[in-house]
């Protein structure tokens, strides 16, 4: 079953730290067995009051490697550069 780590990026406080997050972060994911299903963009908020900045979701195989990936060594400078480019909620959730 895959699990999906869904990044509800609130407000965006340094944009360039955001962009050198990003440029690291991928090869990681990949290694890890992920995939970005979504990196920012447009949202149309069709039901409540929502206003996401820019929202990110990574899909992996399974929730294993999510964790795997979310707590590995190699990601562990790249979640802190995050913490001081965004204000952020994030969750796992497995799924289909």
């Amino acid at each position: 079953m895959s699990a999906f780590c869904f990044f509800d990026n609130l407000e965006v406080i340094d944009p360039e730290k955001l962009e050198e997050y990003k440029m690291r972060t991928a090869p990681i994911v990949k290694k890890f067995g992920g995939r970005y299903i979504v990196l920012g963009g447009t949202c149309d908020v069709v039901e409540g009051s929502w206003s996401p900045t820019f929202p990110v979701i990574i899909e992996f195989p399974n929730l294993a490697k999510a964790y795997s990936w979310y707590n590995s060594e190699e990601y562990k400078e790249l979640k802190s550069l995050r913490f001081s480019a965004v204000k952020t909620n994030a969750v796992f959730i497995e799924g289909t």
